[in-house]
Parts: structure tokens; C-alpha cells; sequence
């Protein structure tokens, strides 16, 4: 992976609301497979999930004629859950 694409990685505005989450180590599955296993731990997002990210990068590359129109979600799961975090937090 390429210094350029990591340093946008961490700059990418996502992280107004979603958390830098950790790699943790899976050891027994690591030793089964014999080789390095980590689980990105995406569950500890404010909704548990990843799709925060995506809904929230979306919802920040809105210009104001569509923010001041709003968004809607057509989801009942951990999309909508992003979507509805990132519009709060975005005031759309």
C-alpha cells in the first residue's frame, strides 16, 4: 500500500464520526491457519458497523443545493443506521 494512499486513509474526513477502529489479533484462528490473523473491529463503530463510513464520506461531498434538499435512506439495517448518523451529524 502506498505511502500517498495511507496518508489520505487518515485524513479522510470520516473520522468527524467514525473511530480509528483496532486490528485486534485472532490467535487461535492464526494458529489454525498457520499464519497472522487480525480482525479489523468494525463493531465498535457508533453503529457497528463499516457502512458509517461510506454514508458519511457521501453525505460530506454534498453540495448545498443537496444538503438543503436532505437525503433519503432506503435501508432498515447498518446502512441506514450510517446514513442517519452521518445526516444528524452533517445537519442535512
Amino acid at each position: 500500500m502506498s505511502d500517498d494512499y495511507l496518508q489520505r486513509i487518515r485524513q479522510a474526513r470520516v473520522y468527524d464520526v467514525a473511530i480509528e477502529s483496532p486490528l485486534d489479533h485472532a490467535p487461535r484462528l492464526s494458529r489454525r491457519l498457520g499464519h497472522e490473523l487480525r480482525l479489523k473491529r468494525e463493531d465498535l463503530q457508533p453503529v457497528f458497523s463499516f457502512k458509517l463510513r461510506g454514508a458519511y464520506n457521501k453525505l460530506a461531498q454534498l453540495g448545498a443545493t443537496a444538503t438543503a434538499r436532505g437525503v433519503i435512506c432506503a435501508s432498515a439495517g447498518n446502512h441506514a443506521q450510517g446514513v442517519a448518523l452521518a445526516a444528524q451529524r452533517r445537519q442535512v
